[in-house]
């Protein structure tokens, strides 16, 4: 076990937070220090968060995935003296800091790839990228190159080559010494080459003994099987693409069926169990997709929808400012989802998502607890967590009327992990419209 499988995820897209222009205008502004001031860091440990992802924060044309400079801090976020700050608050605050490690693609401005620009098949740096010498590009350059996923302003790195591979371990060294961080987010790790995932697997090794716990490898992503970028030559964890589709779908079209199925190849019985133990990070949105306030038809569903959130197997992550269920609709540059925002705010979905992160952290079987499938109907799910010295049942109802479960619970009465209240299986177990209950049952 680890530091990571009893976590809870907080997510932020620093340069939409803090408010920085979306083009990188050179100016020297303190931006991040914003999370300290503005109270973000004590606002997402009252969340009951224990771990912050903060997405790019070094020197780039524009997003941040266009890097120019691994080892600067963007001057539209501060210095990496404020940056060291920020981690070391939330180590005070107890909360672990990833930083989002770019290393499959580049902004035309990386000097390695000026360098290229410049001289050509000549440059020391012209095998860090797949080039075309015959042929040619948009820009005019008198050769193409290879990009991620055709977007000509992302030069992908070529990591055949050792001394690109060398350089980019002595930026994730220097990233652990200079800024105390506690692992990686990967972007697109479903685009990386497979050696080079061994590479950093051994360096995350490594930098872990350095550090006395897991330095944590969570790679993006998005599809196919995710065995394939986990595991001791890969990754530690993966983002969990397709329980996040069954999560909204499900409640769109009252159809508590397709998130069961996910839940049940993931983590259930045989034949699937694909997954088990593998701490998967679950989310119901992120910088990347709409706002879950959006995506669903219905808000009374955000209830029991992060109640399957933190019910099931893995490990939660909320993205900011969706625990109060601010909305966002994905549309070309997704400024919507990124976006600026002021002091923290707590309302009443604030509360029920701490509530629900308190009762995961605190909860042997529904962090380290199998799977099993009780009941599934359109509009309800049953299913049991089950460690060695614990066992709750998670209720899903997603119906705007009330529901009986009636089920045999293998004990009479339980603790409701999410209110403290009492409850009685006898005669049936009725639940509220909208609603999660996470039933600990006494022995």
């Amino acid at each position: 076990m680890s530091w990571f499988e009893n976590s809870v995820f907080y997510q932020i897209y620093p340069l939409g937070l803090c408010g920085a222009p979306y083009e990188n205008d050179g100016v020297l502004e303190h931006r991040i220090l914003k999370l300290i001031d503005d109270g973000w860091i004590d606002h997402i440990k009252k969340l009951g968060a224990t771990c912050v992802i903060l997405n790019p924060v070094f020197q780039s044309i524009s997003h941040g995935y266009d890097t120019t400079d691994y080892l600067t801090v963007d001057c539209r976020l501060g210095t990496n003296d404020d940056l060291r700050r920020v981690v070391d608050a939330f180590h005070e605050a107890g909360i672990r800091v990833l930083l989002d490690g770019v290393f499959n693609h580049v902004g035309r401005k990386f000097p390695a790839f000026q360098d290229v620009l410049e001289s050509r098949g000549g440059s020391e740096c012209s095998g860090w990228f797949n080039i075309n010498w015959s042929g040619n590009n948009e820009y005019g350059d008198g050769f193409s190159y290879e990009t991620w996923a055709g977007v000509p302003y992302l030069v992908k790195l070529n990591h055949n080559n050792f001394d690109l591979n060398s350089y980019c371990a002595d930026v994730i060294k220097t990233w652990e010494s200079e800024f105390d961080i506690d692992g990686l987010r990967l972007d697109v790790a479903y685009c990386l080459d497979p050696g080079f995932l061994v590479y950093l697997r051994e360096l995350a090794n490594h930098l872990s003994e350095k550090r006395g716990q897991k330095f944590l490898l969570l790679g993006e992503t998005m599809f196919g099987d995710y065995n394939r970028w986990m595991g001791e030559e890969a990754c530690d964890t993966v983002t969990n693409y397709e329980v996040y589709k069954g999560l909204w779908s499900s409640m769109n079209s009252d159809n508590m069926h397709e998130v069961a199925y996910a839940l049940k190849r993931q983590s259930g019985s045989d034949p699937w169990d694909l997954y088990t133990d593998c701490h998967l990070l679950n989310f119901a949105d992120n910088h990347d997709v709409p706002r879950i306030a959006t995506k669903v038809d219905n808000r009374r569903h955000l209830t029991p929808l992060y109640g399957i959130l933190f019910g099931m197997c893995g490990v939660p992550c909320i993205y900011y400012g969706s625990e109060w269920g601010i909305e966002g609709e994905q549309h070309y540059g997704d400024h919507e989802l990124r976006p600026a925002l002021d002091a923290p705010e707590w309302n009443r979905l604030t509360n029920y998502i701490s509530a629900l992160a308190h009762a995961k952290r605190e909860s042997e079987a529904l962090c380290w607890g199998s799977y099993r499938e009780i009941m599934v109907s359109p509009k309800q799910l049953l299913f049991e967590r089950k460690s060695d010295n614990e066992r709750v049942i998670v209720a899903i109802n997603s119906s705007d009327e009330p529901y009986v479960f009636h089920f045999d619970a293998g004990c009479g009465r339980a603790i409701d992990l999410i209110t403290g209240d009492d409850h009685d299986f006898g005669g049936g177990s009725e639940v509220a419209p909208y609603s999660a209950h996470f039933w600990k049952c006494e022995r």
